[in-house]
C-alpha cells in the first residue's frame, strides 16, 4: 500500500518487489523466491491470461456492433416505463457479464439521459440502477476479470463461483441499486452532462446495418455461462463415457469463451458488413486493457506463492485463528483496507486473493467454500469507492454530481453492495 500510494509505483511492480522483500525477509534461500515468482506467474497466468483475453475480444464485439444498447431498449419496451429502474438494473446485470463497468457505463449512459428528459424524474433515479448493475456483475460473475484472477489464485471452481456470485449480483443489485436509488433520489437529481458524452468519430467506422437481435445478445452473453454450468454438472452427475467426456470438456471455460467468442466475430461482426480487418483490429485493441490486468493479476499470484513459500501463510492463518475470523470475513477485511486505502477494486481484490491463498492452503476448505471465499473477496474490493477510485469520478463526471452528491449516490450503493455480498456469503456457507 506504501508503494502504490506514496511512491506512485505501478501495482504489478510493486507486487513483484513485495514478494521478493518478503522472501528474503523470511529468509528463503535466493534461489527459491525465484521458482516461487515463476511458479506464481505461471500457475496464475496459465489460466487467467485466456480467459480474459477472450472476455475482453468478446465484450469489444458487443460494444461496437451496438448491442448494449439494442438490450437496454428491448427490455425497457418489454416491461415499460413504470418499471424502468429495476429494467436498467437488470441490463447492467447482462452487459457487465462480458464488458467492463466503464465502458458499459459510456455506452449505456445516453439511456439514463433519455428516460431523464422523458419521465421528469431524477436522473438518479435511474442512473443508480444502473450503476449498482454493472458494478454487482463485475465484481461477483465470471467471465469478469476480478473474479476470475481471486478464482484462479484460491483455486476455486468457477462454477460455482457464478452460480455464488449471481445469488449476490441479483440481491446487491436491487438493494443498491432500484430500492436505494428511489430514496436517494428524493435528495440528489444529478443532471445531464452532454458534453461528456463520447466522440463517435473515435469509433470505428461500422457499415450501416440493422442491429443485432435481442436474442442473438441474449444468446452470447448466456452461452458461456450456460457451457461452464452444463460442463460442472457433467462431470459431478454423468457417468463415465465419451458423452461426460465432450460435455465437460465444452464446459471449461477456455474452451467456452473461445466457443463465444469465435461466434460473436460472426454474428456481430461479419454477418453486419464488418471486414476480417476490421474484426482483427477490435480484437487487438481490446487487447491493450486486458494486457494490463493479466500482468497484475500474475503479480498478484506471485505474491500468494511467495507468501506459501516463504511459510509467512501459517503465520497469517494462526493470527486469524487467534482472531475469531473466518475465512470469509477475514478476506472481506483484508480487501475492503486494501480498497480504502489505494482505490483500486482489482489491486485489493488480488492482494487480499495472495493473503488468503496461505489461509486456504492450511485450512482445507472446501470447492464450496473456497467459491463463497472469492464473492467475500470480491464483496471487501467493492465497498467505498470515493474520491481515490476512478470510478467515482466517471461517474460524478457522467451524472453531473458534485462531490458531496456521489458520496450520497454512488459510495453509498458501492457500500451496499458489499455489505449485501458478504451476508449472501455468510448466508450461503452456513448451508454448505
Amino acid at each position: 500500500m506504501f508503494l502504490i500510494i506514496r511512491t506512485k509505483l505501478h501495482a504489478f511492480v510493486a507486487l513483484l518487489l513485495v514478494s521478493v522483500l518478503v522472501g528474503l525477509g523470511a529468509g528463503m534461500p535466493l534461489e527459491k523466491i525465484i521458482d516461487s515468482i515463476s511458479s506464481g506467474m505461471g500457475g496464475t497466468l496459465g489460466t487467467i491470461a485466456v480467459i480474459v483475453g477472450l472476455g475482453a475480444m468478446f465484450g469489444k464485439m458487443l460494444e461496437v456492433s451496438g448491442g448494449a444498447e439494442v438490450l437496454a431498449h428491448a427490455f425497457l419496451n418489454r416491461f415499460g416505463a413504470d418499471n424502468s429502474r429495476w429494467t436498467l438494473g437488470l441490463v447492467g446485470f447482462l452487459v457487465a457479464i462480458p464488458v467492463f463497468f466503464d465502458v458499459g457505463l459510456v455506452i449505456l449512459a445516453p439511456v439514463v439521459y433519455g428516460l431523464t428528459a422523458k419521465s421528469k424524474k431524477p436522473m438518479i433515479f435511474f442512473a443508480l440502477p444502473l450503476l449498482a448493475g454493472l458494478a454487482a456483475t463485475h465484481a461477483f460473475i465470471p467471465p469478469t476479470p476480478g473474479p476470475i484472477a481471486v478464482a484462479g489464485i484460491l483455486n476455486a471452481p468457477l462454477s460455482w463461483v457464478i452460480l455464488y456470485g449471481s445469488i449476490a449480483a441479483i440481491c446487491a443489485t436491487a438493494v443498491a441499486g432500484p430500492i436505494y436509488g428511489r430514496l436517494i433520489a428524493k435528495k440528489v437529481s444529478g443532471q445531464y452532462e452532454k458534453e461528456v458524452l463520447p466522440d463517435a468519430s473515435s469509433n470505428p467506422v461500422l457499415p450501416k446495418a440493422q442491429p443485432p437481435s435481442i436474442g442473438i445478445i441474449l444468446l452470447l452473453i448466456g452461452l458461456p455461462l450456460g457451457f461452464i454450468l452444463c460442463g460442472s454438472a457433467a462431470a459431478a452427475w454423468l457417468p463415465n463415457g465419451a458423452i461426460q467426456h465432450a460435455i465437460v470438456f465444452t464446459g471449461h471455460p477456455f474452451i467456452a469463451l473461445l466457443l463465444s467468442t469465435m461466434l460473436s466475430f460472426q454474428l456481430l461482426g461479419r454477418s453486419r458488413g464488418l471486414s476480417k480487418d476490421t474484426i482483427q483490429q477490435l480484437s487487438t485493441a481490446a487487447l491493450e486493457p486486458a494486457g494490463i490486468i493479466i500482468l497484475v493479476t500474475g503479480a498478484g499470484g506471485v505474491f500468494k506463492q511467495v507468501l506459501i513459500d516463504s511459510k509467512v501463510g501459517d503465520i497469517l492463518t494462526q493470527a486469524m485463528h487467534a482472531a475469531s475470523f473466518t475465512p470469509i470475513v477475514a478476506g472481506f477485511i483484508a480487501a475492503a483496507v486494501m480498497r480504502l486505502l489505494q482505490g483500486s477494486a482489482t489491486v485489493a481484490m488480488l492482494s487480499a486473493a495472495g493473503l488468503m491463498a496461505a489461509v486456504v492452503e492450511q485450512s482445507h476448505l472446501s470447492p464450496q467454500h473456497n467459491a463463497l471465499l472469492v464473492i467475500s473477496i470480491a464483496s471487501g474490493a467493492t465497498t467505498t469507492s470515493h474520491v481515490n477510485d476512478s470510478g467515482f469520478w466517471l461517474v460524478s463526471r457522467y451524472f453531473g454530481l458534485s462531490v458531496p452528491d456521489t458520496l450520497k449516490t454512488w459510495t453509498v450503493s458501492t457500500t451496499l453492495i458489499a455489505l449485501v455480498g458478504l451476508i449472501t456469503a455468510v448466508l450461503l456457507s452456513l448451508q454448505v
